[in-house]
């Protein structure tokens, strides 16, 4: 076709059907626009299994009625030692009406000491899980990425490393007053460690992507680097190890209360019940002051380890392309 054709043809083209549009930049940024995210995204893989979501709801429901149950009418103090019309203590009173659960060797309510040790082991299970996931990330992502500090932190974990946790545990409570500070202390010596190990490795595997590469060329700092570039890839590790370290803690507390430096008698812990109902296992008819601690305290670290690992696959972000 020649060019005198196409000019007579675009001519008798009706204009109306032409027009210049001007240029919106609002109307641009709208059409990139993505409503996508990250913990929407998470959140609804994490949704999707049914097992954790039931092992949830049983853990939520368990740690709002530990901490409402001192305000429920009718509830007894769960340190006040209980007597009869007589003055004297009602020990191993079974489960009944007054007495819920029944009661322990000195005539204490075990229904309530068993809420108020939950809040007391929750509370140092948390408390130990937070700073053992602050340290541990803090200290990994130094260690794997600043390359000047990986022989000093390296020392430093081989120290730890090669002490048996049990007998820095041990000898630790045994020179500091028991407490719930003394043991939340004693448990963050060395519940770091896992997490910083599992945090340096993963950032030595992706430290020298090509995005990171690419960042330090550009002169990005190296705090901007490991909490933009490097962390958020770490979400699944982090989170597997917070919840396995709240599980951790409890054992221990149970463990250090077992051999006689957890938290004192006066103070309602798991371990405290545990070590009561342990004394008086051999008797059939008081085998329930260890049944419903175990029972409590089983349920407590199976939800936490199957909550952890689910929400640590879902938050996975190979499961986010």
């Amino acid at each position: 076709m020649t060019t005198e054709k196409m000019d007579k043809n675009c001519e008798n083209i009706n204009a109306e059907l032409f027009r210049f549009v001007k240029f919106d930049e609002l109307a641009g940024e709208r059409a990139g626009y993505s409503n996508y995210s990250y913990w929407h995204s998470t959140w609804r893989v994490f949704t999707k299994d049914r097992i954790a979501m039931l092992f949830l709801c049983l853990l939520f429901a368990l740690l709002s009625f530990t901490f409402v149950q001192p305000f429920l009418p009718g509830q007894k103090d769960a340190i006040k030692i209980y007597n009869d019309e007589m003055g004297r203590q009602l020990r191993n009173i079974p489960p009944g009406t007054e007495f819920w659960l029944g009661t322990n060797s000195i005539g204490q309510d075990l229904w309530a000491r068993i809420w108020s040790g939950t809040r007391t082991s929750m509370i140092i299970g948390m408390a130990v899980a937070l700073a053992n996931a602050v340290i541990g990330v803090l200290l990994g992502a130094m260690w794997g990425y600043v390359r000047r500090l990986e022989r000093l932190i390296t020392e430093i974990y081989n120290v730890f490393e090669n002490i048996p946790d049990t007998i820095i545990l041990i000898l630790v409570a045994y020179m500091l007053r028991p407490g719930i500070g003394t043991i939340i202390f004693t448990m963050c010596l060395t519940g770091w460690m896992p997490t910083a190990r599992y945090v340096r490795n993963m950032i030595i595997i992706i430290r020298d992507r090509e995005f990171n590469l690419a960042s330090r060329c550009l002169g990005t700092p190296t705090t901007r680097i490991i909490t933009r570039n490097l962390l958020p890839q770490l979400v699944s590790v982090i989170m597997m190890r917070a919840s396995l370290a709240i599980t951790m803690a409890i054992g221990y507390e149970v463990f250090l209360t077992y051999i006689g430096l957890g938290l004192p008698v006066s103070i309602p812990s798991l371990g405290n019940l545990v070590n009561e109902g342990r004394v008086v296992m051999m008797s059939p008819s008081l085998r329930y002051q260890l049944i419903y601690p175990a029972l409590i305290l089983s349920l407590i670290t199976i939800s936490f380890y199957v909550i952890g690992n689910s929400f640590a696959d879902a938050s996975d972000p190979k499961n986010h392309l």
